[in-house]
């Protein structure tokens, strides 16, 4: 498999794009009086979630725990692919299902487990694009949610596949949108502008949901005369037309199926395969988000302060909730310790463990026992492996004196 190692701790800067989209990764000195000891990042799926499948009781037991405690703990998912809010009404539906419908959306309810802020998706940092990039094209995820997500972000312009598709329809002579898909779900060819209005960047928000149809109308837009689609630049460049950032570089996930599926990893290297072979064996620049880059776990960083800050009743108002910068560490480290708790060695753990914090991994999920075995590469926990979520958190609260 291809599997690009993250940048570690020691690295003072990172790279986000061929075109100058770079901050830096700072490492924080700047200690405060009063540190809160201890603090929790989870994963969703193949920690607390099997797909649409609370893991009972353990997941709605161990965040019912530390809400109960006032232990600050946010979620950090490679998934995505509809608001956060809509992600979180369903989680909390799944995981309380005492939650009543008229309380779907209220993010102020006290009795919920999981408040909006709480939730990181693998494209939730790219609200921080809003400013570089005005008209993008979205990649992945469902019909019409993914594009509600970018214009909720602050994007102006949002191009989906299927506007291409309906606008000019031999792009893609397989594609699997229906008719009703195409009426209802699509711009008119008179909205979108696809034939005459380039695009500035290439968003892959989540999983595509028709390979084939994304495949080709990514690598138009990457090999495309300045972003306008129909045209085609001269090959042999690593630098696309334009810029491609993907939100996460997941290979597998677990769905419940007893053999982890293809994820968006899966799609980056046919992209980056198909752009080689058409552009004299260049390799690809692109720019990866997501678990395990530490761009994210900076993000989540920054979430997670603002986390402590809402449960002691400082947080600071007026703020969008967006992060200073992509990549950019916090000065100020508020935890003692932060656990990453995670399904999967190649992203959850090794993120974790680059970016300094202390990880534990699960039986749920991605990771089966004989791993370590068949691949002594593969990233270990700093805490141990346990049987799930419930028994990993429960470690480390008594590893800390914590009841």
């Amino acid at each position: 498999m291809l599997l690009l190692r993250p940048l570690t701790r020691r690295t003072v800067g990172v790279k986000l794009s061929a075109r100058g989209l770079s901050s830096s990764l700072r490492l924080s000195q700047v200690q405060p009086q009063q540190q809160q000891p201890i603090a929790f990042v989870f994963d969703i799926d193949g920690v607390l979630m099997q797909t649409k499948n609370p893991i009972l009781p353990h997941a709605p037991m161990v965040l019912s725990h530390l809400k109960d405690h006032n232990i600050p703990f946010v979620l950090l998912t490679n998934g995505g692919g509809q608001t956060e809010q809509a992600r979180v009404d369903f989680l909390n539906s799944a995981l309380s299902p005492s939650v009543s419908e008229a309380d779907v959306g209220d993010d102020s309810d006290s009795t919920k487990l999981l408040h909006t802020s709480q939730l990181i998706q693998s494209h939730t940092p790219m609200k921080n694009l809003v400013d570089k990039y005005k008209r993008v094209l979205v990649i992945g995820g469902l019909d019409p949610q993914a594009r509600d997500v970018a214009l909720s972000y602050g994007f102006k312009e949002v191009i989906r596949p299927i506007d291409i598709v309906r606008a000019t329809p031999n792009v893609w002579p397989y594609t699997r949108y229906t008719q009703h898909e195409l009426t209802h779900h699509s711009l008119s060819a008179t909205e979108s502008k696809i034939e005459t209005e380039p695009i500035d960047a290439v968003l892959v928000f989540n999983d595509p949901r028709d390979m084939g149809t994304d495949l080709q109308v990514t690598i138009d837009a990457l090999c495309s005369d300045k972003g306008l689609f129909g045209t085609r630049r001269n090959s042999g460049a690593s630098s696309p037309s334009v810029p491609i950032i993907w939100s996460n570089m997941d290979l597998l996930w677990s769905t419940g199926y007893p053999i982890p599926r293809f994820g968006q990893g899966a799609f980056r290297i046919s992209t980056r395969e198909l752009y080689k072979r058409l552009n004299d064996g260049k390799e690809l620049e692109d720019t990866v988000l997501g678990k395990p880059w530490p761009v994210s776990y900076a993000f989540a960083e920054w979430v997670l302060g603002k986390e402590w800050r809402r449960i002691n009743g400082s947080a600071q108002k007026g703020s969008k909730g967006i992060v200073p910068g992509l990549g950019v560490r916090p000065k100020e480290q508020l935890f003692k310790k932060v656990y990453m708790v995670g399904d999967n060695p190649e992203s959850d753990i090794l993120g974790g463990n680059d970016y300094g914090w202390e990880t534990i991994l699960v039986r749920t999920g991605v990771y089966k026992d004989g791993d370590f075995e068949r691949n002594p590469k593969l990233a270990r926990p700093t805490l141990g492996v346990f049987d799930n979520v419930w028994e990993g958190v429960s470690a480390a609260l008594k590893a800390n004196n914590i009841k």
